[in-house]
């Protein structure tokens, strides 16, 4: 499969026989160990046992280098623009759009072709899509991200 990706852990717990909290732990120590980040539900505490909503390789490097030309684009586009946010802001995954950041901006991330439709009724909302140059109203380029790092 493709990161990032939503996990069954109790499915992964039964196919691999490991319980379910020693893989949370074990969740827990990949991103402290920076291989991979986790995305929780917006407004849900973050404990330690708390089952992910995503899981994100920590950069696109290490997708690139494990995918390799498999790499589905918008994995490549979430995960960059993950990496780009997390050092310096809180992310979470809302109920609409694909990332809430700071509790307050919501963000939807897609290629060109992307419109508001998932998120257009909710407030402080943005589309960032990827081939685009510049932006205009509520579309943001990809690109642009990449100079908060």
């Amino acid at each position: 499969g493709q990161v990032p990706f939503k996990p069954n852990i109790k499915e992964l717990g039964e196919k691999t026989q490991i319980h379910r909290n020693s893989i949370n732990a074990y969740l827990h120590y990949l991103e402290q160990a920076k291989i991979i980040s986790l995305l929780y539900p917006a407004g849900k505490s973050t404990a330690t046992l708390q089952k992910p909503e995503k899981i994100f390789l920590q950069n696109t490097t290490l997708l690139s280098a494990l995918a390799k030309e498999n790499a589905n684009p918008g994995s490549v586009r979430e995960t960059f623009f993950h990496a780009m946010l997390n050092p310096k802001h809180q992310l979470e995954a809302p109920k609409k759009g694909d990332f809430l950041v700071d509790s307050q901006y919501t963000f939807e991330i897609g290629g060109s072709a992307k419109k508001k439709q998932q998120i257009k009724s909710t407030p402080n909302s943005w589309i960032v899509k990827d081939g685009i140059e510049t932006g205009a109203k509520e579309i943001l380029p990809l690109w642009a991200f990449g100079f908060l790092y």
